[in-house]
């Protein structure tokens, strides 16, 4: 099993495990109470550049909270759907669906992790920053190691020659 892993797939792998259960909570807290969880310490930068800079209302508000959190699960279901197609073997060594997952997850959340650490040091939060930071470099990190990384080579099979043909036939050495 292990001689069909790729670096990006396993490094994915541990993306995943590390940013579906941390993104769902964030997002479920921001469904539950969107305010509140839009001023907790994940995205505080968003809620400080929104009031300070954007002037938003409360409902504008609110709607900023919930599509941030609908931008975290989408992230989370891509990662999801990447794990499920990556753990089931066949998947994985005829078709690069599980690739494709992995890249639109980590496109996204670079977007998000991106925009949000911009807005943290607009605002001046350094922990919100170095939090954003560093999961922006966990994701770029895996695309780096996704766009140089070569497909692993098949081995060649030999041809299976015919019951019924002489094995002369067969050769396209002879002259």
């Amino acid at each position: 099993m292990s001689n069909n892993w790729r670096i990006s797939s396993f490094n994915g792998a541990l993306l995943a495990a590390y940013f579906i259960p941390v993104w769902t909570i964030i997002a479920f807290s921001i469904m539950v109470s969107p305010i509140h969880g839009l001023y907790e310490r994940p995205s505080v930068s968003i809620a400080f550049y929104a009031s300070d800079y954007l002037h938003l209302g409360k409902m504008a508000t609110v709607r900023l909270a919930w599509l941030l959190a609908l931008a975290r699960i989408t992230v989370v279901a891509f990662f999801a759907v990447f794990l499920a197609m990556a753990a089931f073997s066949p998947l994985r060594k005829s078709s690069s669906g599980a690739d494709e997952a992995l890249a639109v997850a980590l496109c996204l959340g670079s977007v998000l992790s991106f925009a949000s650490m911009m807005m943290a040091s607009k605002v001046g939060e350094v922990e919100a920053l170095r939090m954003h930071a560093a999961e922006l470099l966990m994701l770029l990190g895996t695309a780096i190691v996704m766009l140089f990384e070569t497909a692993p080579k098949r081995a060649v099979e030999p041809p299976v020659a015919e019951a019924g043909a002489p094995a002369s036939e067969l050769s396209l050495q002879q002259p």
